[in-house]
């Protein structure tokens, strides 16, 4: 079987090693991806060498062309170099032993067999020769073909051991069953539970990053599931753990908001890449474990929940050392303002209305749309549809409003250092007073979101709050 190997790359690579008498095998997710056929697999190729990884780069880019930069990471034994768009990583065949307390092991040089058992799972354990005498051939001593060809995620050798040495290996048996819509192994699923608390020695970064993943897979709701139950959420994000569960009272129940977010996700995974936009889907619903309520004449409810979860963003985003910049506000604008083209879309649509949303949304009036949209997981299709039908035409106002208005890049038709110079006076309360006035008037459609129009009611309000024009003050001492 060398369905991996009608590549290039992999050819060129063969001829390096071979011309220097280096032992080498493909390995890990290339395989992997070729084997599953994956349109978009791994962009990374590892090659194992016996002897000395770094060293085997260095002689193998030499002889694929002149110019090639090798980085060198001594401490992990590797090599890396860039071609033909691929990043090409080499690495000396080893056996790893971990101490209790710490995901780096302790490394000495062994066969391909060695470091077929270190790996995390049967799948990325397949090794295949590139060297020209024994070209193709496969080494699978944990049948990893017959896991990928079942869709199963297993550990080569016990599971207990796998997960304890490096415990970030749960957070990938859940991330791969996601992106691969495959079965975590009954014994391996269950070593996970078992195992679950030693996620507590890795790092925020890396947990992040497996979290990432898992978020941008095709059915991010599977890995979700996944992480609860195996008791991982609520060790890693418990926030969303929280979430789960249906509490019931005089007949009235409210929907699992757990499953609901990761069905939500779900729903906007199928119509973006966007890996903040997906977060927002995530988070949407975030805070209403702090803000349920339930009474006799309403049932439930969870006012404020979209305010208090917006609030909530900023304490996850540092937990998990994601960028506290531009990317966490825009989670947490579209947090805010989810419920907004909902309630729009249940009562008439007004201008105003309309206006306010475009002038506070901005730029991310469709991402915020698209959320609300993904927020629709009833199981009633007459619902629905009557909700998605019912956003069309906030969406058609939003065109319509737009087009008139220009409010997504709202900039005041006049600002404060206007209104300094036309009433000659020192920045205050005025000038806010005056520009508050000025927008109020524009998004409630009283003036039109001009100059003209603003300037004029500019000078009417400067009046009613004694102030006179400098023109009409020097005027006057004439």
């Amino acid at each position: 079987m060398n369905i991996c190997l009608n590549d290039k790359i992999i050819s060129a690579l063969s001829e390096a090693v071979s011309s220097e008498n280096i032992k080498a095998w493909v390995t890990g997710g290339y395989v992997r991806d070729c084997l599953l056929k994956r349109e978009h697999g791994a962009r990374d190729v590892d090659i194992v060498v016996l002897g000395d990884g770094i060293e085997s780069a260095r002689k193998s880019a030499r002889k694929l062309g002149p110019g090639i930069r090798v980085s060198v990471f001594r401490n992990f034994g590797t090599a890396m170099f860039r071609y033909n768009d691929f990043d090409i990583e080499f690495v000396g065949a080893r056996k790893e032993s971990y101490s209790r307390d710490s995901r780096k092991p302790v490394v000495e040089a062994g066969t391909i067999e060695d470091d077929q058992k270190r790996r995390d799972f049967t799948i990325n354990a397949l090794a295949i020769s590139i060297n020209r005498e024994t070209f193709g051939e496969f080494s699978d001593p944990f049948g990893g073909i017959n896991d990928l060809k079942n869709k199963i995620i297993r550990t080569p050798l016990d599971p207990d051991v796998t997960f304890s040495d490096d415990p970030l290996r749960m957070m990938r048996a859940v991330r791969f069953a996601a992106q691969l819509n495959f079965t975590i192994d009954p014994v391996t699923l269950k070593s996970i539970a078992k195992n679950a608390e030693r996620i507590n020695i890795v790092s925020a970064e890396r947990i992040a990053g497996e979290f990432n993943r898992i978020i941008m897979s095709d059915h991010p709701s599977k890995g979700f599931v996944l992480l609860e139950k195996t008791g991982l959420l609520k060790l890693i994000f418990p926030e969303l753990d929280n979430l789960k569960g249906v509490e019931k009272k005089e007949g009235k129940a409210h929907k699992d908001n757990f499953l609901h977010s990761v069905k939500v996700l779900d729903n906007i995974s199928s119509k973006t890449d966007n890996l903040w936009l997906r977060w927002a889907a995530l988070l949407h619903d975030i805070a209403k474990p702090q803000t349920k309520k339930y009474t006799p004449e309403t049932g439930w409810s969870f006012h404020g929940h979209e305010y208090i979860g917006s609030k909530m963003i900023p304490g996850i985003f540092k937990r998990f050392k994601l960028p506290l910049n531009e990317k966490m506000k825009y989670v947490q604008k579209l947090v805010d303002l989810h419920l907004r083209p909902m309630v729009l879309s249940q009562e008439t649509v007004t201008d105003s209305a309309v206006r306010r949303l475009l002038f506070e949304a901005g730029d991310d009036i469709d991402d915020l749309m698209l959320l609300c949209e993904a927020d629709i997981t009833s199981k009633n299709e007459v619902t629905k549809k009557r909700h998605l039908e019912n956003f069309k035409l906030v969406r058609s106002k939003l065109v319509e409003i737009e087009a008139k208005d220009a409010l997504r890049k709202f900039q005041p038709p006049v600002d404060g250092n206007e209104i300094i110079r036309t009433f000659g006076i020192k920045p205050g309360k005025e000038i806010g007073i005056i520009k508050n006035t000025i927008r109020e008037a524009i998004l409630d459609g009283i003036i039109p979101n001009e100059h003209g129009a603003a300037r004029e009611l500019m000078l009417r309000k400067g009046r009613e709050l004694g102030l006179t024009p400098a023109d009409e003050s020097s005027q006057e001492q004439i």
